[in-house]
């Protein structure tokens, strides 16, 4: 059927997802489910894509949890970035407890009261080394001197980033940088076209340009270290960029959704084989009509911007997700309607939101006792004196 063809976790074995029967009879739902097996397999799948831990800049605005966080240390991963200053405190608080250096790039252009919170958390990290991205030269005067500098280049995301016309900023920025000048950031997250050789095309197109603004800066003096692109729609080109492999600059990939997996890289991303370990646990809730069950996980559960469906049941056909309310998700049914009452396992259309959703999360391991854990680097900081992450709310 074309509802099964559209839902592309339906043939995906549920059994092996099944979570243990005293747990389904304690859990509340919506429930954020973690699957360690999982996450582990994607970094490992990862590293392999990468060719090593050295070569990915996971992000980690997608994961959140610490526990996972740990998993990736235990990886051999040391180079990350994040969003905010919550998930950067919570960082360098995961990091102390390994004996290398971790880095961190702050891929965000923040001002003021949060830039002078990162620096004063650059100051104080014991094993860590913090920089942010910089677009203005104006900036550069108030920038806190402990943290490192990376310029963001606008690859025509028209996001942020300095234009790839005006490479004259990029030099003004890197001298003014002086010994802080880490390198360039080339967010490519805006090229998403479904023919993967007309996305390859562009995403290489890019690439030259970012290596002209590279050649400007070295006849100007500047060496450039590192250079960080593609997130999840482009890293896979990205690492076929042959010249990346030949360059003077250390190249970094830097997807995070990876870890967790969701249903929109599932689809555009059919040449990568990756595994949903982030799900939301849900349970029919009412049979509002003949071919509609309606779930307990509404938009305030699961991410609902990235269009329509916003979730996939796993391991179930003919069921497709209607637009969610806040507290409901109805799913249009083509044969028989799940009981009332009846658990369902969700892939999200887009995970990273939907792990921000969630205050906790269970945590399911092969042989363990599932654990529920604090999603502690969810939400924003208000006051640049706030001493990082808000209260376990265990």
């Amino acid at each position: 059927m074309a509802e099964d063809l559209a839902n592309p976790f339906a043939e995906l074995d549920a059994g092996a997802y099944a979570l243990p029967p005293e747990l389904l009879d304690e859990l509340q739902t919506p429930a954020l489910i973690i699957y360690l097996d999982r996450v582990r397999a994607n970094v490992n799948r990862m590293i392999e894509y990468t060719g090593g831990v050295d070569r990915w800049r996971p992000h980690l605005k997608t994961t959140k949890i610490p526990e996972v966080w740990s998993e990736l240390l235990r990886a051999g991963v040391r180079q990350f970035k994040c969003a905010t200053t919550r998930e950067a405190q919570v960082m360098l608080d995961v990091a102390a407890t390994v004996g290398e250096r971790v880095d961190l790039l702050v891929a965000y252009p923040h001002r003021g009261p949060s830039l002078r919170r990162l620096g004063e958390m650059a100051a104080t990290a014991t094993n860590v080394d913090v920089s942010v991205l910089v677009e203005d030269p104006s900036l550069m005067a108030a920038l806190p001197s402990s943290l490192g500098v990376f310029v963001d280049l606008n690859p025509g995301m028209n996001r942020t980033g300095v234009p790839l016309a005006r490479p004259e900023d990029v030099v003004t920025i890197a001298r003014a940088a002086g010994e802080r000048f880490r390198g360039l950031h080339f967010y490519d997250g805006h090229l998403h076209d479904a023919d993967l050789e007309q996305r390859r095309a562009k995403i290489f197109a890019g690439y030259e340009q970012l290596l002209e603004v590279v050649a400007t800066l070295d006849l100007q003096g500047v060496r450039v270290a590192e250079v960080v692109t593609a997130g999840t729609p482009a890293f896979h080109h990205a690492l076929q960029f042959e010249r990346f492999s030949h360059a003077p600059f250390a190249h970094r990939v830097s997807p995070g959704t990876v870890v967790f997996h969701d249903a929109r890289s599932e689809l555009e991303n059919p040449d990568v084989s990756l595994s949903p370990a982030a799900l939301v646990l849900s349970r029919v809730i009412s049979h509002p009509a003949g071919d509609i069950a309606t779930c307990d996980a509404g938009s305030k559960s699961i991410a609902a911007e990235s269009g329509d469906p916003c979730a996939y049941p796993l391991g179930v056909g003919g069921m497709t997700a209607l637009p969610p309310s806040e507290e409901h998700l109805p799913m249009r049914c083509s044969g028989q309607l799940p009981a009332r009452g009846a658990a369902l396992l969700l892939v999200p259309r887009h995970v990273c939101p939907t792990v921000n959703l969630a205050e906790q999360a269970v945590l399911v391991e092969p042989g363990d006792r599932p654990r529920i854990v604090p999603v502690l680097a969810r939400a924003h900081e208000l006051a640049a004196s706030a001493g990082g992450p808000p209260p376990n709310p265990r």
